[in-house]
Parts: structure tokens; C-alpha cells; sequence
């Protein structure tokens, strides 16, 4: 059974996975530490011990790389008292001058609450199978219209993720000490000392990410207006704009230039404050377009408000790590034949008759 106290656990743990993976990608040893407790261990094959001397192997290692991105989903965590085990898949990207790495693995974690803390306590990596292909990875610098600037990914300070977060971390703090009490102050609103009300608000906005990717799969104008406060700003490098704007706009795109659009979002992190919240979530979008497979690697960085007992995206930028792009293989017979049921734009796909059977 799922208790309050379960809950809470859960989301501290899938903020440290999620740390984890950002202090890698961003070659930060003293985040990726933070991770784990001081006596931690791990075994990733090539390296079985103390998991402060893989955190200086690894953050060592990726400082002078192009950018990586480890996207952890499929998390299962078994909570126990102070004590937990999780599960989680990983896709790993790295890339070479001339090949682009996908690698395909799980981690197998011992967590444990230390002084209010959850942190790692041991790590097993598993590998499960890998891709390597010649690169096609493409930056533009500069980029080709200035309305169409994304920022890209890097190492180290000089990543714009770590400028995002920070910008919305102060105003965060801004908003919060301009404040005589919460938007729509009442018991709902009030952090829980245990941390139950951070945990649902993960969840709230956990649904908003989701929300964001099938507006955007299934070009539903009406779904993505409604993630966004009145005053939201979107960057995404093919729009960048009002939240308003980005909905219109980014539909238009899907419908006019696309012949599919499929977005996943994994490796979350939300840290909660009261009315107010900033995460950062891995997403990996893949796409056919004028004939080509194009598939992009790369991180949402976010605000949230709570207002009026919801939460919303105030402000959302893409950050760019990676990209492929092949002459497309998709197909729809032989093979795929039987397999008759395809998504689609709009209300004819099979996501809204499902989700109003609820209601029925």
C-alpha cells in the first residue's frame, strides 16, 4: 500500500536519480556527489568501489566531451521504512567526433534517509544492449533565424540550463518574498511539514509534462493553452513566444510539416517551494519530416505556479544536447500491416475516446 510517507520518499528519490544524471551530462562532481551518501559504494563493471572515486572518474571524463544526456524512466522504488531499492531503465547518449553512442542499461539502487536526507547508498549498473551510428548531429551557431534561437547544450557552467535554473530559482525567490502569504492562501496550500504537499505537487505537475506532450503530438491547441498561465513565455527554437502563441503556432507546425510527432519525457526533477516551482525534465522527440527521420535529445527547463489551487507552467525553454537525422524508414505495411491502429492529429485519435471512457 501507498502511504503519505511512501509518497513523500518516492519523490525525494526520483530527485536524486534525476540529479544524478544532470551531474554527469553536466560534468559537475560536486553535484553528481550529492547523489550519494559519503560511504556509498557502486559496481559499474569497469569500476567496482567507493562511489566518490567514480564520481571524480566520470565528471573527469566528461568534461572535454560533447554533450551527453542520461535519461533515466521506468523507475520502480520499493520503500521501506528509511530504507529503499529502485529499478530504473537508462538510455545513455554520447557522441564521438564522427559516431553518435546510444547505450542501453538499468540501474539497480540501494537509497537510504539520513538526517531527513535520501541519497544513494549503492548503485549497480546493468547493461542491456547498445546502438552506434556515423554521426549526423547538427548545431547551428549561429542559429538560422534569430526568432528561431534554441539554446544548446554544454558542459560545465557554460550550459544555459544551469543559467535557466538559477534565473528561475531567483525568481522564485523574488515572488516568494514580495509575498504577504501563498496565491490563494488556505490549508491546501501550506507546505505539510513532511513534505506531502511537495509530493503532490510533483505530481500535479508531472500530469502537466504529460499534458505538454500529447498537445503538442496530437496538435491540440485547446489541451496546451490550458498547461500555461496568462503570462507564460515558451522557447523552443521552432517557436518562441506566449504560451497563447506557442500552442497556435507549434499546431499549425505539427499539422503543416510533419507526417508524425511523438514526444517522451523522462529523468524529472521538481523542487517545490510553497506556490512556486522549477524542474528540469529529459525529453527525446522523434519526428518524420520532408522524407527524414529526425530525432532530437534534449531538456525542458520550467516554472510552475500554483494559482488558484492549480499548477501551471509560467515559463518553459528547450535546451538542445543532440540530434540525428536519416532519409526515414517508416512503414505501414508488410511487417506493420496487422498492426492497424496508428496515432493521429486532432480528436480522431484513439487517446480521447479512451480518456472520456472514464467519464462515461
Amino acid at each position: 500500500m501507498i502511504t503519505p510517507q511512501t509518497l513523500v520518499a518516492r519523490h525525494h528519490i526520483l530527485n536524486t536519480l534525476a540529479v544524478h544524471s544532470r551531474g554527469v551530462d553536466r560534468a559537475d562532481a560536486a553535484l553528481l556527489g550529492s547523489a550519494y551518501h559519503p560511504d556509498a559504494t557502486v559496481d559499474y563493471g569497469f569500476f567496482a568501489g567507493d562511489a566518490a572515486t567514480l564520481v571524480a572518474i566520470l565528471a573527469g571524463a566528461q568534461k572535454t566531451t560533447p554533450p551527453t544526456l542520461h535519461r533515466t524512466s521506468s523507475c520502480w522504488i520499493k520503500v521501506a521504512g528509511d530504507h529503499a531499492v529502485s529499478e530504473s531503465y537508462v538510455m545513455a547518449y554520447a557522441e564521438e567526433p564522427d559516431l553518435q553512442r546510444l547505450v542501453l542499461g538499468r540501474y539497480l539502487d540501494r537509497h537510504e534517509c539520513r538526517d531527513g536526507q535520501w541519497r544513494l547508498s549503492h548503485r549497480t549498473y546493468v547493461i542491456e544492449g547498445n546502438m552506434n551510428r556515423p554521426t549526423t548531429v547538427v548545431r547551428d551557431d549561429p542559429p538560422l533565424a534569430p526568432d528561431h534561437y534554441v539554446p544548446q547544450g554544454a558542459k560545465g557552467a557554460a550550459d544555459p540550463g544551469r543559467a535557466l535554473l538559477a534565473f528561475y530559482a531567483a525568481q522564485v525567490a523574488a515572488a516568494i518574498s514580495t509575498k504577504s502569504a501563498p496565491t490563494g492562501a488556505s490549508a491546501m496550500t501550506q507546505p505539510a511539514p513532511s513534505g506531502l504537499d511537495a509530493a503532490l505537487a510533483r505530481a500535479e505537475i508531472h500530469d502537466l509534462c504529460m499534458a505538454y506532450g500529447r498537445g503538442v503530438d496530437r496538435a491540440d491547441e485547446a489541451l496546451l493553452r490550458s498547461i500555461f498561465t496568462d503570462d507564460a513565455t515558451v522557447i523552443t527554437g521552432v517557436i518562441n513566444g506566449s504560451g497563447a502563441e506557442f500552442a497556435r503556432q507549434i499546431c499549425t507546425f505539427v499539422t503543416s510539416e510533419l507526417d508524425l510527432c511523438f514526444h517522451s519525457v523522462a529523468n524529472e526533477w521538481v523542487e517545490v517551494n510553497g506556490d512556486e516551482a522549477v524542474g528540469e525534465h529529459y525529453a527525446l522527440a522523434h519526428m518524420v519530416k520532408d522524407g527524414f527521420d529526425v530525432m532530437t535529445g534534449g531538456r525542458y527547463l520550467d516554472r510552475y505556479v500554483r494559482r488558484d489551487g492549480k499548477w501551471l507552467i509560467q515559463a518553459r525553454a528547450f535546451v538542445t544536447d543532440w540530434n540525428t537525422s536519416h532519409p526515414s524508414t517508416l512503414e505501414r505495411s508488410g511487417f506493420y500491416e496487422a498492426l492497424s491502429i496508428w496515432g493521429s492529429f486532432g480528436k480522431t485519435d484513439p487517446v480521447y475516446a479512451h480518456w472520456a471512457s472514464l467519464e462515461a
